[in-house]
């Protein structure tokens, strides 16, 4: 069987072995490893194979290639559906890849995992957030372009390219999704195509069983161009109509794009197909076989691909070397045209900070009070000039957590009524979507070559959380400005006063927490961060003040997380008083208490525990010297964090409970947060530490 469209589409009987044996390496993996997720990648391969056969410009031989466009698996449990597709394409997989799914120590873990297997754009396990990652790479990518191309015609750019995405039903449920997705409307993100796999099915049943609405105009309404695919007259995928939808969608540029596409899961197994048991077990050898016959395979034989498929598939590396030499020839053209954005290009692509950047950031006068959310401003603004691929913005709170880089400059798409927009700008207004704004910050990342950051108050961290804890799985160097950062906050009250969030943060493995004392800590923590980018990167979670805190002189040792502040009138110390943020103050004002009576007293600031432990013991040590054992630990959350820095003789003056609607200092002193309060806890661990 072979077939041509007249819109060029090819359809010919080795494309449809190659289909045929991508349904079976699904079933046989999961069988052989006997747990999984078959029935879906069985029925969405023909989906996949499309798409990196018929319509995304990849080279596999390059997963990081600046051109190609990305492809986005939201349903991760279906892996498979990408595995298959990335052995068949050529990339760094192979059969026995396949064979060892779900394996310890394998290529191809359960869930597709960013930089754990090559052509693996995002790690996608929490359903949702793969839609959002998508959105974000779709914005990324129109940044991207205003940064370096902004002037060239639709289309005709070496950075315009596409975001595919796969979705499925509970990707749909998920209200990061509906968050993402209102997004992507409101911005008109051409670039963003999602196939949605309507299969019905889920893993209680039938999906009536919780999901009824009418997708497409849901769709609709957020603003997006929608197409249905109908399935043929036996159930399979209508390949020739999907292709043209595919291909309609990407030509539609001032929409993002999904189109609806109804499956059987498990096709076209005799048995399990359209069943809830396939969505999340394996079929049975007796089904596998079956099925086998029906497509003319070998029942007796595990993992066929034969040469003809495998040759006819991994031309797919042929072609994606034409299309980078092609996209290399554009940018030539462009460099010769551009010389200036070319070297800028290089730079960003490198990760290289321009020189003399660190000169741009601001010092803050020494004694003057400055909320650290306002001296964060300050420094977002000063950066803005010198580093262009630096861009961010704020879940709706940009007056309060001072995320505006550029007040003349949103991010917003053409034809958007405000006077500062473009669609290249530099402030985001992720509007109040928390959860999917950290997503989105993850596929901005991902994307590659600029800088996000992106704020909200620091007790709507819990909605971002899982988001969070996927930037610190992936690695990926975002920065969460998280304002109002304790009861300093004030008459708002307990709702949104954070009092477990810095320890239940600082708990994320890889998430590095940074609270600054003062202005000229955030100067230093802004470039410290941005430093490691490159070299180390990671998730920060920039912990600001609503409230002015005294400025003092600064040290470059508060990039090392932790340092002293004020040394003691003895030779070594016999007490260490250790705080972060606004509570820096109150160690200061005790330690001139105890000293005037006598007692010998450091005061340590540590803005981020996480960079303090990165340095060599003997650095830790100094800071703070095993033998003094009495040491006072001051932050206004609970103290679950401070126990192993104070020991048995020490103290910790924390918050172990919830706040109340009153001004800062009226909650400050009720709750212990005073001078006093300090000395006396480090009077009690004097004496414990002497007894």
């Amino acid at each position: 069987m072979s077939m041509q469209t007249p819109n060029g589409f090819e359809w010919t009987e080795r494309d449809r072995r190659a289909v045929d044996t991508a349904r079976l390496l699904a079933a046989d993996a999961v069988q052989q490893v006997g747990n999984g997720h078959p029935g879906t990648a069985m029925s969405l391969a023909p989906v996949a194979y499309t798409i990196f056969q018929k319509v995304m410009r990849h080279d596999p031989a390059d997963p990081e290639w600046t051109g190609r466009d990305r492809f986005v698996l939201s349903p991760g449990h279906t892996s498979l559906t990408l595995y298959t597709q990335l052995f068949l394409a050529g990339y760094e997989l192979e059969l026995d890849d396949v064979k060892r799914f779900r394996t310890h120590g394998s290529k191809t873990p359960g869930h597709p995992e960013y930089g754990h297997t090559a052509g693996v754009e995002t790690t996608t396990g929490p359903l949702g957030q793969g839609v959002a990652n998508a959105v974000g790479m779709a914005m990324a990518a129109r940044y991207e372009r205003g940064l370096f191309d902004p002037d060239a015609p639709q289309g005709e750019s070496p950075f315009d390219h596409t975001v595919w995405g796969i979705v499925s039903d509970g990707d749909l449920e998920e209200g990061v999704s509906a968050e993402a997705s209102s997004l992507a409307g409101h911005q008109k993100l051409g670039n963003l195509v999602f196939v949605y796999d309507d299969n019905h099915i889920s893993i209680e049943g039938d999906t009536a069983t919780a999901f009824s609405e009418d997708v497409l105009k849901r769709y609709e309404a957020y603003g997006w161009h929608t197409q249905r695919v109908e399935p043929t007259e036996d159930g399979d995928v209508d390949v020739p109509a999907l292709y043209a939808a595919l291909k309609a969608a990407q030509a539609e540029t001032g929409r993002p794009s999904i189109i609806s596409l109804r499956t059987i899961i498990a096709w076209p197994a005799p048995n399990a197909r359209n069943t809830e048991a396939s969505h999340g077990s394996a079929l049975g050898a007796e089904e596998i076989a079956a099925t086998k016959r029906l497509l003319g395979f070998d029942p007796e034989r595990g993992f066929e691909v034969s040469d003809e498929v495998l040759a006819h598939t991994r031309a797919a590396l042929d072609r994606g070397a034409e299309a980078h030499a092609a996209w290399d020839r554009e940018l030539a053209k462009w460099r010769d045209a551009d010389p200036g954005r070319a070297q800028l290009f290089d730079r960003v692509l490198a990760g290289q900070l321009p020189e003399g950047w660190e000169d741009a950031l601001p010092v803050f006068e020494p004694g003057k009070a400055v909320a650290t959310r306002a001296a964060s401003g300050k420094v977002l603004q000063a950066l803005g000039a010198v580093l262009p691929e630096l861009w961010g913005g704020s879940a709706d709170l940009a007056g309060s957590n001072n995320t505006t880089i550029d007040k003349t400059s949103s991010f917003l798409p053409e034809g958007n009524p405000l006077p500062e927009a473009s669609p290249y700008g530099r402030t985001v207004h992720f509007g109040i979507r928390e959860f999917s704004m950290a997503a989105e910050m993850n596929g901005i990342a991902l994307h590659g070559n600029t800088r996000i950051y992106g704020g909200t108050f620091l007790v709507f961290s819990d909605y971002m959380r899982n988001a969070v804890r996927m930037s610190a799985l992936m690695q990926l160097p975002v920065t969460y400005v998280w304002t109002h950062d304790s009861i300093g906050l004030g008459e708002d009250g307990p709702t949104h006063q954070p009092v477990e969030h810095l320890a239940s943060l600082r708990a994320i493995p890889g998430l590095n927490v940074v609270r600054p004392a003062d202005a000229n800590e955030t100067a230093i923590a802004w470039a410290e961060i941005l430093k490691r980018h490159a070299t180390r990167p990671a998730p920060h979670g920039l912990v600001l003040t609503r409230q002015g805190v005294p400025t003092y002189t600064p040290d470059p040792d508060a990039a090392k997380g932790g340092y002293v502040l004020v040394e003691s009138s003895t030779a070594t110390p016999e007490v260490v008083l250790l705080a972060t943020g606004s509570e820096v103050q109150l160690a200061v004002a005790a330690r001139e208490a105890l000293e005037a009576e006598g007692t010998g007293v450091r005061v340590v600031s540590m803005p981020s525990v996480e960079w303090f432990e990165e340095q060599p013991r003997e650095y830790r040590d100094r800071v703070l010297p095993p033998s003094v054992k009495a040491r006072v630990a001051v932050e206004a959350g609970i103290g679950l964090t401070w126990h192993r820095f104070v020991g048995d003789a020490g103290r910790i003056v924390s918050l172990e409970h919830f706040g109340a609607s009153a001004d800062a200092q009226t909650l400050f002193t009720a709750y212990g947060f005073t001078a006093e309060n300090v000395a006396a806890a480090a009077r009690e661990s004097l004496s414990a530490a002497r007894g």
